[in-house]
């Protein structure tokens, strides 16, 4: 099994390698068919450890392949630790990054940089697999700035765009600040446990008991610390910012980052960590509180964009929010459910839209839309499929999962569960209005295309539907089928460690009587009605666009302002941080710079110098009575000084 670890996990690195160095040589559809080729690989080896570790229950392989440094008694090893968890993540990350690689061939045809951006998507597949594999922090560290420094690339992606440069300098800056706590969190891991393999820091938790630090548990501390880095990758309140803003890199990563990759690197790693987190009820509650607020106040955010890209990304943030609420009332394996669900409809919806924008040459703005169901048919039928998952609806992959998270919050036990649990329901509500908004406006209603555009409109190429037809497809069953095997019959109960009673699966388990029991359950809660009641109103919305627009923005015009600013906190980065480092420099300058270095020390020490030398200048005559004066003179000083000042005689024989 080791070698299909290993060809699995480098296969887009060497797909990565070729096209990078090779790929202006190569042509253009050589080099597409190498990356893909590579993708394809790990993806069946990805099915096969699937089948191997979850379907046949085989042995969990933790093994460390080479030693990387040893430093003292301590070893930095890169290793790989595949369990169920990770077999889960592996299938996910390998079909949508492939289907994302497939996509591409259709979307960037016409960029001049066509064999660049492969190499960056493999790259960011192997980075991805690094991470998920890992089975010591130190590599895991490696594949989470791995894939941040790819995505960094790839926002960046189109340079000549100045709003894409300042686009992942954000991404890039905000999820340093992250990293430093994840960073942090990772030292004090290896201070009490002597280690950075999984299996022996969770064997040595107990050191942790009864150690403090700063007044507040260890433990709680290293889990708040590493959470920090969760809500830089995944994207929580308040490290959020980056997210809408990386929309302006092609629409293939935005699929790539926000469905399936690095956006749920945090979901993934608080639940490796579940051993960790599950000895602090505090570390749980904050974590719950965090999803909450960033489920139903970046849903808002939702209701007010325009960008259809931006639609959807806000709706990522919100997504990201109920799965880090599952995190924190200790039902990990609903978040991971919930992550699996969300990469299918998330990444089939970026790429929906992705086409929409091909065929409207690159319109994002959905008020310039409309109609485009009868010139777009497939694109029509699998945005609705992405849509009903999304907002959960009854059936589809979705539904199963978000019910599942409201659930699990509605049994917890956790300090403020049942506020938390009235806003994700309240979420539910503005997931769907959202949702359908911009699917009303985009796809039905009379046409608002330029008649330049309208003329040309037509779906898209098979490498671009292709790729939304094999998406729809999970995204309307694969809830379905994989409900009862992960949640209910142990498929990560190995991999995933839950002590407390927060939260008691055997409870939800008699509450829905399996999947068919869900939905008949579903009919009868305020979730299902509050989704029923937001396509409602974005139905009535779309019918009265004009009249509803006015009325909101005259009625809630305080609120109004308060969503299009973003709650003001890209105002607040930038006066705060942005005006602050810059003051801040300005000040470092005029005083370290201006002041001590170049006035007192470079031009001091030269003026210095000048005025010794003015000094002793004149002393320097070419007489030799002169020097003779001085030197008699010195010397009776000098034996006036030993006279009747030292102690000493001036010399010894």
């Amino acid at each position: 099994m080791e070698k299909i670890y290993l060809t699995m996990a480098l296969s887009p690195l060497i797909g990565a390698i070729i096209a990078g160095f090779f790929g202006r040589i190569l042509g253009r559809n050589v080099t597409h068919t190498i990356t893909i080729l590579g993708v394809l690989v790990s993806t069946v080896l990805a099915l096969m450890v699937f089948d191997y570790h979850v379907l046949e229950k085989g042995a969990v392989f933790n093994q460390n392949l080479y030693t990387w440094m040893q430093i003292g008694g301590l070893n930095i090893s890169v290793g790989f630790l595949v369990d169920n968890l990770t077999s889960v993540m592996l299938v996910v990350v390998s079909f949508v990054s492939l289907m994302v690689h497939i996509y591409t061939i259709g979307y960037m045809s016409h960029d001049k940089d066509y064999t660049k951006f492969f190499s960056y998507i493999s790259l960011f597949t192997f980075s991805m697999f690094m991470l998920v594999m890992s089975n010591n922090f130190m590599q895991l560290f490696f594949g989470w700035e791995a894939v941040g420094l790819v995505s960094y690339l790839l926002i960046g992606f189109w340079h000549h765009k100045e709003s894409a440069i300042e686009a992942n300098l954000k991404a890039f800056l905000v999820n340093r600040v992250g990293d430093f706590g994840f960073l942090l969190g990772i030292g004090l891991v290896l201070a009490f446990s002597g280690s950075l393999d999984y299996a022996e820091v969770f064997a040595s938790l107990d050191n942790t008991l009864n150690q403090t630090l700063w007044g507040t548990d260890l433990i709680t501390v290293i889990c708040l610390l590493l959470f920090v880095g969760a809500m830089g990758k995944s994207a929580q309140v308040p490290l959020h910012v980056w997210l809408p803003g990386s929309m302006e890199g092609p629409t293939p990563i935005s699929a790539l980052i926000h469905a399936a990759t690095m956006v749920t690197a945090g979901i993934f790693m608080v639940s490796r960590m579940s051993p960790m987190f599950e000895m602090s009820d505090v570390a749980l509650t904050v974590v719950m509180i965090v999803g909450a607020i960033t489920a139903l106040f970046m849903g808002l955010l939702g209701i007010v964009q325009n960008d259809i890209k931006k639609v959807v990304a806000y709706s990522t943030l919100s997504q990201l929010g109920y799965m880090t609420v599952a995190l924190g009332v200790s039902a990990y394996s609903v978040a991971i459910f919930h992550l699996m669900t969300h990469a299918f409809f998330k990444a089939l919806l970026f790429l929906g839209a992705g086409s929409v924008i091909v065929a409207m040459h690159h319109e994002q703005d959905i008020r310039k839309m409309g109609g485009l169901k009868k010139t777009m048919p497939i694109t029509y039928w699998t945005a609705l499929i992405g849509t009903l998952a999304l907002i959960g609806f009854p059936g589809f992959a979705g539904f199963y999962s978000k019910d599942m998270i409201i659930e699990a919050v509605h049994f917890s036990s956790l300090p403020y569960a049942d506020w938390v649990y009235y806003a994700v329901v309240v979420g539910v509500f503005i997931t769907a209005f959202y949702s359908f908004r911009m699917f009303f406006l985009v796809f039905h209603g009379e046409s608002r295309v330029k008649h330049e555009t309208a003329k040309h409109l037509h779906e898209s190429p098979l490498s671009i539907t292709f790729p939304l037809i094999m998406l729809a497809i999970p995204s309307a069953i694969i809830g379905y089928f994989t409900i009862e095997p992960m949640l209910f019959k142990g498929w990560l109960d190995e991999a995933i460690t839950v002590t407390s009673s927060h939260v008691s699966m055997v409870e939800l388990k008699q509450q829905f009587h399996g999947a068919l029991g869900m939905i008949f359950h579903a009919l009868q809660t305020l979730p299902f009605w509050m989704m029923v009641g937001g396509i409602v109103a974005a139905w009535v919305f779309s019918l009265y666009k004009t009249q509803w627009a006015i009325w909101v923005r005259s009625t809630f015009k305080r609120t109004n302002y308060v969503l299009e600013s973003l709650y003001g906190f890209d105002r607040f980065n930038e006066i705060v941080f942005v005006g602050g480092v810059k003051k801040l420099g300005n000040f470092l300058w005029k005083v370290s710079d201006s002041t001590i270095i170049d006035l007192m020390i470079v031009n001091g020490s030269a003026r210095f110098v000048g005025f010794v030398s003015s000094v002793i200048r004149p002393i320097q005559t070419g007489y030799v009575y002169h020097y003779a004066f001085f030197m008699i003179f010195s010397l009776l000083i000098i034996l006036t000084w030993a006279l009747f000042m030292g102690d000493q005689p001036l010399l010894e024989i």
